[in-house]
């Protein structure tokens, strides 16, 4: 693909406007030096359309992109299932979760852990999510992000890191989560105007400029078996998407670690005004989400049409781009781009808030409010350094590095929900029964890939969570200490929401049965 002059200066001024914007937000007044809730939690002052772009900003990348828009080619509609499904879930995240964890007023995931469990959950925990977000997480996207740019600008795979990690770094690490919050809002309307504007050209093209709606109706016609949402056992891509497994199975696991307990989307609903405005962003987010595979799935599958010859299935979202006016190349470009930059900076913020909050100021728990917050923009950009160097050899010979990921990731998935639900909602449950269940998690997932590789992914994830919860249940009950001291007490949590809330909850589940009853 290539990049003319006037695309690039789309770019450029793009690159110049968001750093220029996030130096601008994360200004302080005079005398007013920044602490750890400013740096770290953007003052507990984010409204709820902050909340709610800065979700999806930090949700989408550019794996997410071009793998759902190859997955959109290969396989169709079903994989729109992990965006709708994730609509669903962020409303029960609003709804049970979002009041236990504002109630106990923490910064992080491994924080709250040790308030319900004790010192040793919490450490674990938190060594295992740096762990995770360094050396899966950030090299990932890192990686994948820079073949993107590759595949569309021809920019050599270390260049293009560089480039992506110094960009973040530029617009995030002075000014912490706020920055990264506010610009989200940028990103995210940047990605949406430019995913619809492809979207529409595509299906306009397919209907020979009669309109992306007559594009639409052709397509489903022309291309009936990419529209079928549950895949029957026939199918050659069952066991990606195992039939009903994605509405009542482990796909609501890996959704529920994913949008309730992992510290890079949780931090901002932690960052709310108060709980109402944390659950308008929760709610804002998931109508989001409902209109995500519009724009990263539908190409995809256009692309079927459009470009039926393609090498790789991945290649769909860039080929679909190629067909693009110049100029407004520029700004997709430009948007793919905010979606890896967006995820960059959040996930390093996340970084640096579980090292200082968790483990550094652990160990030195008198020093200043702006000496945490200088460590916490020092490990952020060590942490960037790291996944930098490390991203080639980890996942320079995968084919299919976002698979690996994901497979790896869901090794650890079942036990970190059985440990939060139990936590949360159980209160015999002990820190024992809770930190075995969370490690145990490994040990029944690798043998499950060993000796039974024919389990498909999701259907594991969710077998695997019920064996981590019955070994957290029994533990708890063989110790036979009754309600454990640090329960949540969730009587004296307010579980009510707002009648605006409810609609949107409401809106959601209608819009999901008219969806999945469409074309199931």
């Amino acid at each position: 693909m290539k990049i003319e002059t006037l695309d690039l200066a789309v770019f450029v001024i793009y690159v110049i406007a968001l750093i220029g914007i996030a130096g601008w937000v994360s200004r302080e007044k005079k005398g007013h030096e920044k602490d750890t809730n400013d740096y770290f939690l953007a003052g507990s002052s984010l409204p709820w359309w902050a909340i709610g772009a800065s979700l999806i900003a930090a949700n989408i990348s550019a794996e997410q992109i071009i793998g759902m828009s190859g997955s959109g080619y290969q396989i169709g509609l079903a994989i729109a299932s992990y965006e709708w499904m994730a609509a669903l879930t962020l409303i029960i995240v609003g709804k049970f979760f979002l009041p236990i964890f504002l109630k106990h007023k923490i910064y992080t995931m491994p924080q709250f852990l040790e308030q319900r469990y004790d010192h040793r959950v919490r450490k674990v925990m938190a060594i295992f999510w740096i762990g995770v977000y360094i050396f899966v997480n950030l090299t990932a996207v890192l990686w994948l992000g820079a073949l993107a740019i590759n595949t569309i600008a021809g920019v050599d795979l270390i260049w293009g890191m560089i480039f992506l990690g110094a960009f973040s770094l530029a617009y995030s690490l002075y000014g912490g989560l706020k920055a990264v919050a506010m610009t989200d809002i940028i990103q995210v309307v940047l990605l949406v105007i430019g995913g619809l504007f492809l979207s529409y050209t595509t299906l306009n093209m397919i209907s020979d400029g009669n309109g992306a709606w007559q594009g639409f109706v052709d397509l489903t016609n022309r291309l009936p078996e990419k529209f079928d949402m549950i895949l029957s056992e026939d199918s050659p891509h069952y066991d990606s998407l195992p039939g009903i497994s994605v509405l009542i199975g482990g796909m609501w696991i890996m959704n529920l670690s994913y949008w309730g307990f992992n510290q890079y989307i949780i931090q901002r609903t932690l960052a709310a005004k108060d709980l109402a405005e944390a659950q308008k962003g929760i709610a804002f987010a998931a109508f989001l989400k409902l209109m995500m595979p519009l724009i990263v799935v539908l190409p995809g599958i256009a692309a079927v049409i459009l470009s039926p010859d393609l090498d790789k299935a991945d290649q769909a979202y860039p080929s679909m781009m190629t067909l693009m006016p110049v100029g407004l190349k520029g700004l997709i470009f430009a948007a793919l781009v905010a979606a890896i930059v967006s995820s960059l900076a959040s996930m390093t913020n996340s970084v640096s808030t579980i090292f200082t909050m968790d483990i550094y100021r652990d160990r030195k728990p008198d020093e200043s409010q702006q000496h945490y917050v200088m460590v916490g923009r020092i490990v952020s950009f060590v942490s960037l350094i790291i996944a930098m160097v490390v991203a080639k050899p980890l996942l320079g010979n995968f084919d299919q590095a976002f698979q690996y990921i994901q497979e790896f990731t869901g090794f650890f998935t079942p036990g970190i929900v059985a440990l939060f639900i139990l936590g949360m909602f159980w209160k015999k449950t002990t820190a024992t029964g809770g930190l075995v269940a969370a490690l145990g998690s490994f040990i029944f997932s690798l043998v499950f890939w060993v000796f039974l590789p024919d389990i498909p992914f999701i259907d594991r994830v969710g077998i695997v969570f019920l064996l981590c919860s019955g070994l957290a249940i029994a533990i708890s009950l063989i110790q036979g200490e009754g309600d454990n001291p640090r329960a949540v007490n969730v009587n004296e949590v307010e579980f009510g929401t707002r009648t605006s809330f409810n609609i949107s909850a409401f809106a959601v589940v209608a819009i999901l049965i008219a969806f999945y009853a469409t074309w199931w």
